[in-house]
C-alpha cells in the first residue's frame, strides 16, 4: 500500500481482532487501501516451547509480566521493514485518549499498538521502545485489545474517503470541544413527538445557531469539563 495508515497491533490475543476489522467501516478503508492493518501474535516470538511470553516479577507481588525478549524481537522485526511514527503501549496510566489524539494519529503513517495483558510489561520495554503510552479511561482492562480496536476505529474513520460524507466525521462530538446536538429524522411527528421547527424550515444559518446552541446546552449538562478545558 503506497498511501493511508499502516497500523501493526501486536498481542497475546489475535484472533479476537478478526471480526472488527474485517466489518464496517475498517473493511471499507481495507478494501480502499486506505488502512493497512496487521495483527501480530506475540506467542510467535517466544522462545520458550510451549509459547509463553510471561513471567513472574522480580521482587515478588500478585500476577504476570509480559517478557522483554519477545517484544524487542517482533518491533526490532518491524523497525527493519519500515520507519514507524509511534509506537504505542495501551495502558491504563497513559495518557487519556482524546479526538485531538486521534485527529493526529490519522495523520500518521506507520504505527505499532501494543497490547498488554497479565500485570503489564517489563518496564524495560516502556524504557527503550514505546514513544507513547495512551489510556482509553480510568478504568482497568484484562488487556490492551479493546482500547486497540477502539483506537483502530476512531483514527480510520478520519481518513480521507472512508465516510461516504467527508463532513460526517468533523461534525462529530469533541471534534470542536463540544458535544453533538440532538438530530432528527423521518416521520417528521412520531407519537406526538415533533421535529424541532427550525429544522424543518431550510433556513441554514438559523439551523448552524440552533446546533450549535444545544450543543452548548448538553456539554454543559454532562461534560462540564470541557468547556472548563
Amino acid at each position: 500500500m503506497t498511501n493511508g495508515i499502516r497500523i501493526d497491533v501486536i498481542s497475546t490475543l489475535p484472533d479476537v481482532f478478526e471480526s472488527v476489522i474485517s466489518t464496517g467501516i475498517i473493511r471499507i478503508a481495507r478494501e480502499k487501501g486506505l488502512a493497512d492493518i496487521h495483527i501480530h501474535n506475540l506467542h510467535n516470538y517466544s522462545k520458550d516451547k510451549y509459547g509463553h511470553v510471561d513471567s513472574t516479577p522480580y521482587g515478588g507481588g500478585a500476577g504476570m509480566l509480559i517478557m522483554c525478549e519477545p517484544v524487542f524481537d517482533c518491533i526490532e522485526q518491524l523497525q527493519a521493514e519500515r520507519k514507524y511514527d509511534e509506537i504505542i503501549f495501551l495502558s491504563a496510566d497513559g495518557e487519556k485518549y482524546t479526538q485531538s489524539a486521534a485527529n493526529e494519529l490519522s495523520l500518521k503513517q506507520n504505527i505499532i499498538l501494543l497490547c498488554g495483558r497479565y500485570k503489564g510489561i517489563d518496564q524495560r520495554i516502556r524504557d527503550a521502545l514505546i514513544t507513547r503510552e495512551i489510556s482509553v479511561g480510568d478504568f482497568v482492562l484484562s488487556g490492551g485489545e479493546l482500547p486497540a480496536m477502539i483506537m483502530i476505529d476512531s483514527i480510520v474513520r478520519l481518513l480521507p474517503g472512508v465516510l461516504g460524507d467527508a463532513e460526517s466525521a468533523l461534525e462529530d462530538s469533541f471534534q470542536d470541544g463540544l458535544l453533538e446536538p440532538p438530530y432528527y429524522t423521518r416521520p417528521e411527528n412520531f407519537r406526538d413527538m415533533k421535529v424541532p421547527k427550525v429544522l424543518l424550515e431550510g433556513n441554514h444559518k438559523a439551523i448552524k445557531e440552533w446546533r450549535m446552541e444545544k450543543s452548548r446546552e448538553k456539554t454543559e449538562q454532562r461534560r462540564p469539563d470541557l468547556l472548563d478545558e
